[in-house]
């Protein structure tokens, strides 16, 4: 007998395709005995009617196991509660909240929700704690399984380029740290790869410290991984992460990664990154002159890189995802 999973998605966004892309792989690499299905929200997760007419009409597209993949919590607030998983994939709005904005936030996004589940994700250990610590709820019912890494990802050699290499840095928002990194690259031969939409504030950052640079918004699957061929190194020194993409998909393609010693991204990178702390510049800066400098460092990680990158592989983050959809389809039956 087969076990049917949907997939509860978010609205379409232009320039948001991450979780889309994270979830397409896990059902095509689902193993035999279960069919899985998207199904993707009408309205932007805007304002409470909108919210309230998709959580409503997600009640129809129930299956077996009713799977809310992110984004969109308010989902399971009419889900059949004993069939519904919930992945949390950081809680990073939470912790920029502040008074009767954070109390809403905590109650309507993650404390019904979470009481809304039979099981809970998060995609790294690090969220786990701190989602324990901010609501309360039996601990084994939050599980942990990582995000997969898409198998267009393979080991693409390159050689480096020492004399002006190519920094690729994902992301734009506050939490992605360009600034810190724009100055710790000021004064350094090399072009810094921007892929996200850049604020005026960072524009201009970006042209008073002289950083040479280019920007990339709206990239496809393809254009986005071709990034990461024609990079030299990736730079990932975010302030906190959920769980930290770029490291692995970085990993998988050969190329050596600097990222931060603080929030998921050590749990994520393991010995396959250098660590670094993001608020220091002079660090960040010192980590890009020694994998620029030091051939033999800069080679060892990509070869810890390209063994980091299978515990992430997709076929294996979809079997534990099949592990907890048969242990939820086999307490129902």
């Amino acid at each position: 007998m087969s076990i049917s999973i949907v997939h509860y998605m978010r609205d379409r966004r232009e320039n948001a395709f991450s979780i889309e892309r994270l979830y397409a792989d896990i059902r095509k690499s689902l193993p035999d005995g279960f069919t899985s299905f998207e199904w993707v929200c009408r309205h932007p997760s805007k304002g409470i009617l909108p919210r309230l007419r998709d959580a409503l009409d997600a009640r129809k597209a129930q299956a077996n196991v009713n799977h809310v993949t992110g984004d969109t919590h308010y989902l399971t607030y009419f889900l059949d509660a004993n069939r519904t998983v919930l992945t949390i994939h950081d809680l990073g709005s939470l912790k920029r909240a502040r008074g009767l904005k954070r109390f809403a936030l905590w109650l309507f996004w993650f404390w019904i929700p979470v009481t809304r589940s039979r099981i809970v994700v998060t995609v790294s250990d690090t969220t786990r704690q701190a989602l324990l610590k901010a609501v309360p709820c039996n601990p084994t019912k939050v599980r942990v399984v990582h995000n997969p890494v898409s198998d267009e990802f393979q080991p693409t050699p390159k050689v480096f380029d020492e004399a002006q290499p190519r920094v690729l840095h994902i992301g734009t928002k506050p939490n992605k740290n360009l600034n810190r990194v724009s100055e710790a690259l000021s004064g350094l031969s090399c072009r810094l790869i921007v892929i996200g939409p850049l604020s005026l504030d960072q524009k201009n950052n970006l042209e008073r410290l002289g950083v040479v640079y280019e920007n990339h918004v709206g990239l496809s699957r393809a254009a986005l991984l071709e990034q990461y061929i024609r990079a030299d190194l990736v730079m990932f020194v975010s302030i906190c992460e959920g769980f930290g993409l770029p490291i692995v998909e970085a990993n998988a393609v050969g190329r050596p990664v600097i990222t931060s010693s603080i929030s998921s991204m050590p749990e994520i990178a393991d010995s396959a990154a250098c660590l670094v702390d993001p608020y220091n510049v002079n660090a960040i800066r010192d980590a890009v002159l020694k994998l620029v400098e030091n051939r033999p460092y800069r080679d060892a990680l990509v070869e810890a890189g390209f063994k980091n990158a299978e515990r992430f592989r997709a076929k294996q983050i979809a079997e534990n995802y099949a592990a907890l959809y048969r242990e939820m389809a086999d307490d129902l039956s």
